[in-house]
């Protein structure tokens, strides 16, 4: 069972209350109701100094959340699959499924918002969200750590739009949105974004006083035109859809940009059983994966006196030098009734931006026989982001 409480907060100028957190805009008389799910009852919870604070709830489960619907759901199990980690599911309306390759992993599908929420109350060890959303439910919390920040989909930016035309229409700055005379504390800039959180602090750090904002979740591209709001903070991709409703985005408007991640709790990491070895190993094959992404191993014979010979000829064209150079192997066959070894295979790793020129390339100093074939995963001895991670955590 899930507690909703309802908070109201009246925001004065900083030089009226100096006493209030620096998390919360300093703006003129913006008043905020908010609707808050706090965490689940079954997770300890303890006050400090106004600060609640969880622990870990007692269970054996690891417990990784997925999101449960939508393009951002479908994209991550398109991941996980690639990755050799198949979720199982045996009922389509179930939240609790399972990835058999990771044996004690619960996955539960949530909302984005909840996933983070419950990151931060203990019910969940691990998840897959948007930047944006942990940046947003979030708000700042240490306990959640980025794991990998890139997983390759969900591209888009947080970003502030306005209208292209009446005052608007030679505004192409934050800095001159800021310096417009019309807002006033009676006349304030009005903002629409389902960003309570970011869309205030990014207002406040760039120096914009006059400003209030109203809380919508769909549709924000309307309100300027339907002149309840004077801009919009919202998420864009392609920006199609801000272009159909004449309205742009400025210079310095991007507040974030972001994609899907894998996140963590750092006490569960710390103190729950299992899970550092499971963000491990999901670590490993995410980046092995996305490594090879795009990449193409590309196998030539080229004739030589030696391996170090044709080595050089290789390395002389930058394109062809690979991950970290060339494989280079005798190819051996009978010549006079003597085994010899006139050619020698060579082995590269190829973008596929540059996989035809490369080709051109072996062809130009003596490379046949080419034979090409994608890649599926590059293993690093190590990858970088866990010794971050462990250096985060203080291992």
């Amino acid at each position: 069972m899930s507690v909703v409480q309802t908070i109201f907060l009246q925001f004065f100028p900083a030089s009226i209350s100096p006493s209030l957190p620096s998390s919360i805009p300093a703006s003129n008389n913006i008043s905020v109701k908010f609707a808050i799910p706090c965490c689940s009852l079954a997770s300890p919870v303890t006050v400090v100094n106004g600060n609640v604070e969880t622990m870990p709830t007692e269970r054996n489960e690891v417990r990784l959340g997925l999101p449960s619907k939508g393009r951002m759901a479908t994209d991550t199990l398109d991941l996980l699959k690639d990755c050799q980690l198949s979720v199982k599911q045996v009922n389509p309306r179930q939240y609790v499924a399972e990835i058999p390759q990771i044996s004690n992993l619960e996955v539960w599908f949530q909302r984005p918002k909840d996933i983070v929420r419950k990151l931060v109350s203990g019910d969940l060890d691990l998840g897959i969200v948007g930047l944006d959303t942990v940046s947003e439910y979030g708000q700042g919390n240490e306990d959640i750590i980025l794991v990998h920040e890139a997983l390759d989909f969900g591209d888009c930016r947080l970003s502030l739009a306005i209208p292209k035309y009446g005052i608007f229409e030679n505004v192409n700055s934050l800095q001159e949105l800021a310096q417009m005379p019309q807002w006033t504390p009676e006349r304030p800039l009005r903002v629409v974004t389902g960003f309570t959180y970011l869309a205030p602090k990014f207002m406040k750090d760039n120096g914009l006083k006059h400003v209030t904002f109203s809380s919508a979740d769909g549709a924000l591209e309307a309100a300027p035109a339907m002149g309840i709001a004077d801009a919009i903070v919202d998420l864009v991709s392609s920006g199609t859809t801000l272009k159909e409703n004449n309205l742009k985005e400025i210079e310095g408007g991007v507040i974030l940009e972001s994609q899907a991640a894998l996140v963590a709790s750092r006490k569960s990491l710390n103190l729950r059983k299992g899970v550092l070895d499971i963000t491990h190993e999901m670590l490993e094959r995410m980046e092995a994966h996305l490594r090879a992404v795009g990449q193409f191993t590309v196998t030539a014979n080229m004739r030589g006196s030696s391996a170090e010979e044709v080595a050089e000829l290789i390395l002389s064209q930058t394109s062809l030098s690979g991950l970290q150079g060339p494989t280079v192997s005798p190819v051996f066959g009978k010549r006079d009734g003597m085994v010899t070894a006139d050619y020698y295979a060579i082995v590269i790793c190829v973008p596929k931006k540059a996989l035809y020129k490369s080709v051109q390339q072996l062809r130009a100093i003596g490379g046949s026989g080419v034979l090409i074939s994608p890649l599926t995963y590059i293993f690093d001895e190590e990858t970088p982001r866990w010794r971050q991670l462990l250096s985060n955590l203080g291992l």
